[in-house]
This record gives structure tokens, sequence and C-alpha cells, in this order.
């Protein structure tokens, strides 16, 4: 069978576990890329309400689907995205497309400026879709949680010609909590809501790393803190390690893995295991090649990893570590008639901390022009768990003028890591702990405790956009800034 074949006939199989049980792949996940790219006409989407289950119990959750079924969108690059937004689950809500660049009044953040799309109303988007890239979609509300979140791919000619299968991985923490109740929890809790203490100093060193504070605080300061929430459990693609995907693959194929850190408040160490991975893309930008087995993923960034499998009937875990605890989540590839070891769903070491150290190693490979900035802005990240009461100080007068080359610095005094997402735009990392190099375009950075990152873009579209941390309770709590145009 040729290659362009069997990718097109990946769904006809099935793989067998050690257990002897049937594992089917899961369509709706993994290999829907190729099959859904746009055709002429507007694309339906509907937010529905649907049942998984987790731990072996059904939990009521969001969806975001199209008519037949697929979850999320794929899209071809330089068209238009034209897509009708409609609920059948009854509660008002709107949708972010995080990754793209609509107009402002387009962009899903509710009254920003749009209103919540109501049960009984189809609210109707269009707008130049822009170049191919990994992004995603979630409602920019506490319903997020309830995995109100969905994979939106772009994909450019050279994607759909390219002789490799596509597999999406949407990773998400849950709760059988509501939102609503862990908000409150952490807010009237000294020190937090189920606080993985135990955890926060793995891995952690004592000296100052690239820069910034990758550990362990200095004496006389306040430890870092990794985890506000402890979760139920943590899954990808719906499902966790005790029942997970399992995507068939081609003996000695390549695979490209477009991977969305849709948690809410959870960062992972993504673990390929026996398999050494070409990063190529992060937030849907393309990066000059970094090889390597572990890629950490903070809240809302992406990651795109390309994978060339051995000739070999082996199955192939692909891993999220949770940053500083064991537990894990993720999906196997493996080709047909490979067998499959159960995977627990905590491991026997904990997930490394999530820092900067790969962001300093990333080369944009279509960085900005190089000109000098116009405004520049400087920002400090405060707050702690005691109160739960998080801001931007400084973030009150971001005011900026069409054309304009902007800079922003971002300096974190709390001790907690914060992944800062700017709607509307890309900009370029240029600046860590004062240490200034050309690195990424990307729309999401994580700024570490104690630690400074600069970021320049230009102002290109018009707008009052949003300037968060994507730590969902974070942001709720107050970390939300705004650049808005003259």
């Amino acid at each position: 069978m040729k290659r362009r074949e069997f990718l097109g006939g990946l769904m006809s199989g099935v793989v067998v576990a050690a257990s002897g049980a049937i594992l089917q792949p899961n369509k709706s996940w993994a290999d829907t890329s190729k099959a859904t790219a746009s055709s002429a006409g507007t694309r339906s989407l509907a937010i529905t309400k649907r049942v998984i289950e987790v731990n072996g119990k059904a939990a009521d959750v969001f969806g975001l689907v199209q008519p037949d079924g697929a979850v999320g969108l794929t899209l071809d690059a330089d068209a238009t995205f034209d897509v009708t937004l409609s609920i059948q689950g009854g509660e008002a809500t709107l949708i972010h497309w995080h990754g793209l660049a609509p107009p402002w009044n387009m962009d899903g953040v509710p009254d920003n400026p749009a209103a919540l799309l109501k049960a009984t109303e189809t609210r109707h988007y269009a707008f130049p879709v822009g170049p191919g890239g990994t992004h995603w979609m979630h409602a920019h509300t506490l319903q997020e949680q309830n995995l109100l979140a969905a994979p939106l791919i772009v994909q450019s000619a050279d994607d759909r010609q390219r002789v490799e299968q596509e597999v999406v991985i949407l990773l998400h923490d849950f709760s059988f909590t509501p939102a609503e109740e862990l908000l409150a929890k952490l807010k009237g809790s000294s020190r937090g809501h189920g606080m993985d203490h135990g955890a926060m100093m793995q891995g952690m060193a004592s000296n100052m790393h690239g820069g910034h504070m990758s550990g362990m605080a200095m004496p006389g300061m306040a430890a870092m803190d990794l985890n506000d929430i402890e979760y139920d459990a943590y899954l990808a693609n719906d499902r966790t390690l005790d029942d997970p995907e399992v995507v068939r693959v081609e003996n000695g194929g390549r695979v490209r893995l477009r991977i969305i850190n849709g948690a809410t408040a959870t960062a992972f160490t993504i673990d390929t295991g026996a398999l050494t991975g070409q990063l190529i893309a992060v937030d849907g930008q393309p990066v000059q090649p970094v090889s390597g087995t572990r890629f950490p993923i903070s809240m809302g960034q992406r990651l795109d990893i390309r994978l060339e499998l051995p000739k070999s009937a082996e199955a192939y875990p692909i891993l999220a570590l949770r940053e500083g605890a064991e537990h894990r989540t993720g999906i196997i590839l493996a080709p047909a008639g490979a067998k499959i070891s159960r995977i627990a769903s905590r491991g026997k070491d904990r997930g490394p901390v999530v820092g900067l150290e790969l962001e300093q190693q990333l080369v944009a490979a279509v960085p900005l022009a190089v000109r000098p900035a116009d405004r520049r802005f400087e920002l400090t990240l405060t707050g702690s768990m005691s109160g739960y009461d998080w801001r931007i100080e400084g973030g009150d007068s971001l005011n900026v003028r069409e054309g304009e080359r902007i800079e922003v610095v971002m300096r974190n005094m709390s001790m907690m890591s914060h992944p800062m997402h700017l709607h509307g735009h890309h900009f370029q990392v240029v600046d860590i702990g004062g240490k200034a190099f050309a690195g990424a375009v990307r729309d999401t950075v994580l700024v570490p405790p104690m630690g400074s990152v600069s970021v320049v873009f230009d102002a290109n579209n018009p707008g009052r956009w949003p300037l968060h941390c994507h730590h969902l309770y974070h942001m709720a709590s107050g970390m939300m800034s705004f650049v808005a145009y003259a």
C-alpha cells in the first residue's frame, strides 16, 4: 500500500491491546484534519451539551461540533473564516478564536464589544483566516473549565500536500466541581484549594538560570506555587490514560502532532518517549526546528512536533506530564497489530517545572521586521495565593496608535507563573531576563516567578484587545488589561 493510500484509509482498522480488548481509533479527534478541510460556503458550528465518561463516572460537558459530529474546525489558509455559531445547549456564551486575528467585534470576549450569544441566536462570522497554524477556540468565561473548547486548525497548501499524518491533541484539566465553586474556594482559602505543596520543589534549583527564576525561591522569599487546584482528571481528547485514544499510524511513517494546551490551570511537559521529535511551530507560527523528547507547554500555548516513526510494530505513547506532579495524560500511536500495555495515570516521577529554557532556544522562521519601538510599556504582574487577588500593574493605559511598533515588558513579582496572551495580534519574544534575542513569534508567552519577558508587535488591528493571564482563575480574579487603539 502506498503511504498516501494508507493515510486516506486509516480508520478502517482496529488495534488490539495486550489485554485482548479492542481499542478503536477515535476519528472525531485523531484524523479529521484532512477529511474536514474547508470547502466553499458557510460552515456551521454548534455549542452543545454532551456526556463523557471520566474516572468511570458520567460527566456533563460542553462541545463545539459541526453538523456531521466533527469536533472543532479545520480551514484552509488565506481563505475566509465563514462560520455561523449557534447554541444547542441553552446556556448563553461566546467563543474566542484563539490564534486568529479577527476584527475586534468578532473576537469573542463578552461585551468587548459583542454581547453573549443567546440560546435562540445564530451569529455569523466572516473575516480572513490568515496563514496556516495550530489554533483553538474556547469560551472566554468560566464555561471554558467545562470543556467548552475545540481545535481550530488552519492548513496551508503545503500542509495538504505533505505526506504525513496529522494528529490533533487537545489537553484539558477536569473537575466534577463547578468552576464557580472552584473559584470561590480559591478566594476563600489563604492557600487556595487543594494545593500540591509536596510537588512544589520537585525539579527546582536554588539558583537563577537563564535570567529567570526556574526553581526555589531565594533566601527570605516565598516558595514558588505550581498548582492551585487538584483536578479530578487530566484529559487528552476527552480521555484519560485509563481509556486512552489509540491512533493507528503507518509503520515507518511521519506524524505531525498538533498539540493544544486547553487546560484552564495546568501546565504540562510533552514527553515523546522513545521517539525524538522536531518542534517546528509554536502557537501556530513556524520556528527553526528544535529536536528533543520533552517540550514544555503552558496554558493557551500550542506545539507542532514532527515525528519520524521507526519501522517496527511497537506502540508509542505521547504523554503530557503535569507540572510538579505525578499525574499524566496522553494518547498512543500504534501501527496495525501493535500490542499496547496499560499506562497508569500517575507516573513514578513528577513532571518538570515549566520554565523558559526552551523559549530561549526558539528562533522564528518568519520574524517580524526589525524596527525600533514607537511606544514601550512596562507591566508588573502581582498577586498571591493569600486572598487570591491577581493584577497587572501599569496595565491601565496601554494606548496605541495604528501603525506603531509596540514593546511590552512584563515583570512577574508573584510566586506563580503567568502565561500571558494577547488577542488580535502575534508578537515576537525579544528579551528574557534582560537578555535580548530574536525569539519566536507567538500569541502566548510564559512569564515565570521573578522573571521578565519582553515582546514586540505591530499595532495593525484596531480595537480594544485583552492582554491577560491564560490561567482562567487568575484572569477571573483580575489579571487582565487591554491594548486600546486611539
